[in-house]
């Protein structure tokens, strides 16, 4: 089964890269070019303006080409992550990984450049002619010594930031770790002793900044492969290892451990033994950063020393060291400020940026996206989460302050303040917007049941629900036809084994299934043999008795039939009153950020009282996706100009919504091009109580938001997600039959975050 099940994730990974189009990247225009006059600006005759202009001022070439916010991912494919030197070729699909990271993290543009040469000298005379192209180099899994080779050529001729990852970008965040695990130790960089392993770029690049911070050389004590680093050892030597030779004779680790307050390991699994552990010094810091599979394991580590503060590589133990922490956000304030190189300042900011969000009062949105995580500062919190969103405007802002103050700014930001809120504002317009419901659902192991289960979206999208969040799903279907559909799909997971399966025409809970649905429904017109053929036939039904019994957690149904007709069995089984349906809410995924619609589906021509309603529900959801929601309430009238229907009901929810005070903003009506357009907004109505673009836009009737909602899917790129089912509690959602597997994912990672998020 193990051998089956990386068998199932490989192709998995390979099916990702591979469809719906090759890799990870592409180019897209930024600039129309519709008719002839476009044509005539973009390229020849009057491209030829902005070269004159670069020609007499290159400083321009920020303002006239994408080289400011373009970065280079540089490889020679020689040390690729635990691969080793795979080649150039072969590391393609990490850089464009990379350069995906880039965009999602920091909205950089970056192209990925594998090269196939080995000398380091000839490496650094190739990155160093792409100079006129890019704003900023990141080399990236360039081996040992051959990184420290390069990367100083470059940083010597070249007039950007050149910054190589697996050294800077490692020792800062490790920096960042160190300074927090020493607060909480009550010990003192000056004092302390370390022990390390690995002497390769990321280690010697993690000993140097821990030097810089204040560390004393004479107590780092380096081990590697071949045991201590000492003067006059000759095997595997480098001169940037005999900067940290101690002594004149072979030791090994378990000879220098004793009484080292910090072990930093970057090196492989099962360095570190328990019994070295005990020699340490009291509250000893544990630094083990192999990946997969750290130099110790924290359990292992803590049944010998209980109070070890541990940090590893890992997402699923605290305090994971990850370099996505800080490459995104450097690079993004060295590019903002015009920064010419990435200095020693630079990155200390960086580090004391990091550093000081963990210290710091923990963001709504980043207790939402780890729920169930304890985010209060000390042992188990050193670092700020990958998925934090103050990062940008914390670490970018103190990035481009430093640089500023170092002399190294070529374009000084005049307004630091201004440029955080902008930073700020900018984190959520990508797809990302996904990631704290996918955090939460990591932390939570609620049982989802999927309706359709004989459905290849639906097999498809349990599979990826195992292999991305804690949740349990639960298909309803012939357990013979789900089987052969996974198998035809190519999906490894099987009924009963990897899942559970509730049949229909042979299920051993059939009669309380039948009774429950009865006991719901006696006076309600439902007689024994209704309930009981309802419950043979009816995958939804079925799928809200198991909810209503306390046998599943959430139900998703929806991937075939109207959304009324499921509705119906939802609302007469799950109904109570306190959980009513109150609107469908559909998040769209655009390219310059998400846009969430109501109500999509459940009421069609909606009462003030249910509008007002909508609005409410819609609050709260879009606060879970990280977002303070701005909420316009749409009609064909414009703070009253016309007296139609859809205007009176409007004035007449907000009338609702302004009788008790409110925790978001909220204005209307409005037409969408108000609710969307400040400006425009400010022109008509400069009272309107709605700070900026709306990010929620409420109508007064389903045709409206469901024709808006489509056309931003079908014509205008944007993704779906939902509709989610406001009022129920997170106890069920019902998606269309346009769902895509992908969809289904992201519904059973909204189901499964518990329902106290949802109020």
């Amino acid at each position: 089964m193990v051998d089956e099940t990386a068998n199932s994730q490989r192709q998995a990974a390979l099916d990702y890269h591979k469809y719906p189009k090759p890799g990870k990247l592409e180019i897209r225009a930024t600039k129309p070019l519709a008719n002839g006059r476009d044509l005539a600006r973009a390229y020849s005759p009057g491209v030829a303006e902005a070269c004159l202009e670069i020609k007499a001022d290159p400083d321009t070439a920020r303002d006239y080409t994408a080289r400011g916010n373009l970065v280079a991912v540089v490889t020679n494919g020689t040390a690729v992550l635990g691969l080793g030197n795979i080649g150039a070729l072969a590391s393609k699909p990490v850089m464009e990984g990379k350069a995906v990271l880039f965009k999602k993290f920091a909205n950089i543009d970056c192209f990925d450049i594998e090269l196939n040469e080995s000398d380091p000298y000839k490496l650094a005379d190739i990155v160093c002619a792409l100079e006129p192209t890019f704003g900023a180099i990141n080399l990236e899994d360039i081996k040992a010594p051959d990184c420290f080779i390069v990367e100083k050529l470059c940083r010597e001729r070249m007039n950007i930031p050149v910054f190589h990852d697996d050294q800077h970008g490692t020792a800062i965040v490790v920096g960042a770790a160190a300074v927090n695990a020493l607060h909480v130790a009550g010990k003192k960089f000056e004092d302390i002793k370390i022990v390390s392993t690995g002497g390769g770029a990321a280690g010697i690049a993690c000993l140097n900044m821990l030097l810089k911070l204040g560390v004393k050389r004479e107590n780092v004590w380096l081990c590697d492969i071949e045991g201590l680093v000492y003067h006059g050892r000759e095997k595997d030597m480098s001169p940037q290892k005999a900067e940290y030779a101690q002594g004149t004779v072979p030791a090994t680790l378990a000879d220098v451990i004793g009484g080292a307050d910090l072990f930093l390991g970057l090196s492989g699994p099962g360095v570190l033994k328990p019994e070295m552990v005990a020699r340490m010094a009291a509250r000893p810091i544990i630094f083990a950063l192999a990946n997969p599979n750290p130099e110790i394991d924290p359990d292992a580590a803590r049944a010998v020393t209980p109070d070890a503060i541990i940090a590893t590589g890992r997402s699923d133990y605290p305090n994971q060291v990850n370099n996505v922490l800080c490459f995104p956000f450097i690079f993004r304030g060295a590019l903002d400020a015009g920064a010419t190189e990435i200095n020693d300042e630079m990155k200390i900011a960086c580090i004391e940026g990091i550093a000081a969000l963990a210290r710091a009062t923990t963001s709504a949105e980043a207790a939402a996206a780890y729920s169930g995580e304890k985010l209060t500062f000390g042992a188990d919190y050193l670092i700020p989460k990958p998925f934090d969103p103050r990062l940008m405007g914390v670490v970018a802002c103190a990035v481009a302050k430093a640089a500023m103050e170092t002399g190294v700014a070529l374009r000084p930001i005049a307004d630091l303040k201004a440029y955080k809120e902008k930073l700020d504002g900018s984190v959520f317009k990508s797809a990302m917007i996904m990631r704290p419901v996918f955090e939460a659902a990591r932390t939570a192991s609620r049982r989802i049941v999927f309706a359709e289960g004989e459905d290849e979206r639906v097999l498809r999208a349990a599979q990826a629900v195992m292999e991305d969040t804690t949740e349990t799903p639960i298909l309803i279907g012939r357990p013979d036809v789900i089987e052969s559909r996974c198998e035809r799909a190519g999906l490894k997971i099987r009924p009963g084994v990897d899942f559970n399966v509730v049949n229909p025409e042979n299920d051993p809970r059939y009669r309380d299934y039948w009774e429950t649905y009865h006991g719901l429904m006696a006076r309600r017109g439902v007689t024994p043999d209704l309930a009981k053929a309802i419950m043979r036939t009816n995958t939804t039904a079925i799928g809200a008795v198991m909810v209503q019994r306390g046998e599943a957690d959430s139900l998703i149904c929806g991937t075939f039939g109207q959304f009324l007709w499921h509705l119906k069995y939802i609302t007469e089984i799950l109904g109570t009153p306190a959980l009513h349906p109150v609107g469908a809410l559909s998040l769209m995924i655009l390219e310059d950020g998400p846009l969430f619609i109501a109500d999509t589906q459940v009421h069609p021509e909606p009462t003030p009282a249910q509008i007002a309603e909508s609005v409410i529900g819609a609050a709260r959801h879009v606060r879970r996706f990280g977002l303070e929601p701005k909420i316009a309430l749409c009609s064909h009238s414009q703070f009253g100009n016309l007296d139609c229907d859809t205007g009176r009901r409007m004035r007449a929810a907000m009338a609702i919504l302004d009788s008790a005070p409110r925790d978001f903003a909220y204005e209307g009506e409005m037409h969408i091009d108000s609710a969307l357009d400040v400006d425009l907004r400010s022109r008509i109505f400069p009272g309107a109580h709605l700070p900026g673009p709306a990010n929620t836009l409420i109508f007064a009737n389903t045709d409206a938001a469901s024709g808006v909602r489509n056309i931003l899917k079908m014509k205008g790129g944007g993704l779906e997600v939902g509709p989610i089912l406001m009022g129920m509690g997170n106890r069920c959602h019902i998606v269309t039959p346009s769902i895509t597997a992908r969809g289904l994912l992201n519904m059973s990672a909204i189901a499964g975050t518990p329902v106290a998020h949802y109020g």
